[in-house]
């Protein structure tokens, strides 16, 4: 910090233009000069104190980010090994009751979302559509886009990379403007070194204001981003019992 301590033995008065006035006359012109302390001015000093500059956010991890696009892609490679009839899982297609004015209930949409569950919509693909808008955004801890459709086809995808799966919701909240989901996830992917995931967390469910819709799905991993990309990378006991028997 930075104090303006004058050697004058007097106090320098303000002028209205806010400028240290000399008590001086004019024939004896005295140069003041500027001292600088590190440390903070004491009470009454006339140096303001500055605002601590606020934390810039944490920047996106650029390897997290590759891997979250290679499994999509990876995913969409492996679709094209599947048989047709098995590309998709089915969707229930059935409208959800409205109010006559266009928007739907919201008891009817947060129903729906919890039979998703049921079904592991996640890794399954099998959700009900019409709980959602079109243009919907699906964001998580390693990226965000728009779009019902490609969700779908993503976690379709991520579902033929899983050998076996659990979820559950373990608690809904209800708010104004969204629904809560808290759920505990872990799988096993198909991978030779057969990795495990684990985590628990919580799924954001804003409400379109005039559709009533679920308009953003914002997903929350209660478990750090570099973490759970190394699970990936890590093989499960499991999979070492299985090689020493072969």
């Amino acid at each position: 910090m930075a104090a303006i301590l004058p050697f004058a033995p007097t106090t320098p008065r303000r002028s209205s233009g806010h400028k240290f006035a000399s008590p001086f006359p004019a024939s004896h012109p005295r140069i003041e000069r500027l001292r600088c302390f590190g440390e903070n001015p004491t009470r009454g000093s006339s140096a303001e104190a500055k605002p601590e500059p606020e934390p810039e956010p944490e920047p996106e991890n650029p390897l997290l980010k590759a891997a979250w696009y290679g499994s999509e892609l990876l995913g969409i490679a492996a679709s094209l090994f599947r048989p047709p009839a098995s590309a998709e899982a089915p969707a229930r297609e059935f409208e959800l009751a409205g109010d006559g004015a266009g928007a739907f209930d919201r008891s009817a949409v947060v129903e729906t979302i919890r039979e998703d569950y049921q079904r592991s919509y996640f890794v399954t693909g099998n959700l009900t559509l019409h709980a959602y808008e079109e243009d919907c955004e699906f964001a998580d801890p390693a990226g965000s886009f728009r779009g019902l459709r490609r969700f779908k086809r993503n976690c379709t995808n991520f579902g033929s990379l899983i050998e076996k799966s659990n979820m559950k919701l373990m608690k809904w909240e209800d708010f104004e403007d969204k629904g809560v989901g808290h759920w505990r996830f872990s799988c096993i992917l198909s991978f030779p070194w057969r990795p495990i995931l684990s985590a628990t967390g919580y799924t954001e469910y804003f409400y379109n204001a005039q559709s009533g819709k679920v308009c953003r799905h914002v997903e929350h991993w209660k478990v750090p981003k570099m973490v759970l990309l190394k699970q990936i990378f890590k093989p499960s006991r499991w999979a070492w019992e299985k090689k020493s028997v072969l």
